[in-house]
């Protein structure tokens, strides 16, 4: 879409979005008047005995909740010994990501670990190299943290223009839970780390090998070694029966599957932090170790696979945002592409380095919409428009978008992937 505000097909659109909006909901959601026979007439499920807990001892979602899945973009990664599988956000509430949804990123499949074999060595500048099993890990105090895993590719297929339709494929890279684990401190403690020591390497035992660079003073801060979420056990492509946390920090660097940690006195300069995980800029220079997550949001609904299903009238919008740097006390929504905006409701805990729930109702009168969400992070920052990070790091990039995003909404409620600055 044209980001030159004289084109007079970006103004109408624009001036109609923008008589479209209200701060406060002014109508009422009527119910309908005629008899409805779903309500008036017996339904099978009123007659008939189901079945009972026992016949599916693991509770699974409702069968008519079958569309509700994680997805992948098939030309993306090869093929599924190395892939990406996106949560739907579109199809969620709340802020925590259910189990079987969440966001999962793998190099070499799915490792298959033995619990019972299972083993974490913590070696290098180290007074008494250890190897754990699961049992001595359980004799540690654990904790129990709500934090949200972005991929730093998460929006990396939108640096150079609007291309996946649906905040599922374009922000879908993210998970938020409760990990529980032992603080990585702890272990580190146990084993007594050198004078001199600056540096932990990750290292997961997957065929992948994946190996990250973690600056020591974040490692006896935060990091947890986690051994569930949500209250379960870890899912085998969450990294079961171990995986390290690091919040706030890009995904690649939680290592699943973890059989290692190395402490040095310098960065390794491994693949995922040389070739891969750096930020090409324009002059041909690279950032490197950009690890935090800067402040982010999404509207979620409605969104490309979530359209206005119903005419103009009270309308909800809500999203997600996050922050690596803290917690997300404001957010802001425009309907009108950035022109206005207007102060969401946030609801639900507010915790940091953790996905936050915001709403905005207001009565929709079916005129065209643009619709944004700009996130304000504990730290001050305030999210920027795609254009903004555009001038500062060119369209090379692949990691760390945290740009703005716009959909269209026409007359008809249908949602559209679009950009206007």
């Amino acid at each position: 879409m044209s980001q030159n505000p004289t084109n007079p097909t970006r103004r109408g659109f624009l001036a109609g979005a923008a008589m479209a909006g209200g701060a406060a909901v002014a109508g009422r959601v009527h119910a309908q008047a005629a008899p409805d026979p779903a309500i008036t007439e017996l339904q099978p499920w009123n007659q008939y005995l189901g079945p009972g807990v026992d016949a599916a001892p693991y509770g699974m979602p409702s069968p008519h909740e079958a569309h509700v899945i994680r997805r992948n973009v098939p030309w993306l990664t090869a093929d599924s010994v190395s892939s990406v599988n996106f949560t739907p956000l579109h199809e969620l509430e709340g802020i925590i990501t259910p189990n079987g949804l969440a966001f999962e990123r793998h190099h070499a499949g799915v490792a298959d670990i033995d619990p019972a074999e299972y083993r974490l060595m913590i070696n290098g500048m180290v007074d008494t190299p250890l190897v754990f099993t699961l049992a001595d890990l359980a004799r540690f105090p654990r904790e129990n943290r709500t934090y949200f895993l972005e991929c730093a590719a998460n929006g990396g297929m939108e640096w150079r223009g609007a291309q996946l339709n649906g905040c599922q494929f374009t922000h879908g890279m993210i998970h938020n839970v409760v990990y529980t684990g032992v603080p990585l401190r702890l272990l580190l403690e146990e084993a007594g780390v050198q004078p001199g020591a600056l540096w932990v390497l990750p290292e997961g035992a997957d065929a992948s090998a994946m190996t990250r660079s973690v600056p020591l003073e974040k490692a006896l801060d935060d990091c947890l070694v986690a051994t569930h979420m949500n209250g379960e056990r870890l899912r085998p492509e969450q990294g079961y029966p171990v995986r390290l946390v690091v919040p706030g920090w890009e995904g690649n660097m939680w290592v699943k599957w973890l059989r290692r940690i190395e402490v040095g006195d310098q960065p390794w300069q491994h693949r995922e932090e040389t070739s891969k995980y750096t930020d090409l800029l324009e002059s041909g220079d690279a950032r490197r170790f950009t690890w935090v997550m800067d402040a982010k949001s999404v509207i979620t609904n409605p969104s490309p696979q979530a359209p206005i299903t119903h005419g103009p009238g009270p309308t909800v919008i809500t999203g997600v945002a996050w922050s690596g740097r803290g917690t997300i006390p404001r957010v802001d929504v425009s309907l009108d592409g950035g022109m206005n905006w207007h102060t969401a409701r946030m609801s639900g805990p507010s915790l940091d380095k953790s996905m936050h729930r915001f709403y905005y109702e207001f009565d929709w009168d079916g005129a065209p919409l643009l619709l944004q969400s700009r996130a304000m992070d504990s730290t001050g920052y305030v999210q920027p428009t795609k254009e903004q990070l555009r001038h500062f790091r060119g369209e090379n990039s692949i990691y760390h978008n945290n740009g703005i995003q716009t959909w269209a909404i026409d007359s008809d409620g249908r949602a559209e992937n679009v950009e206007v600055g």
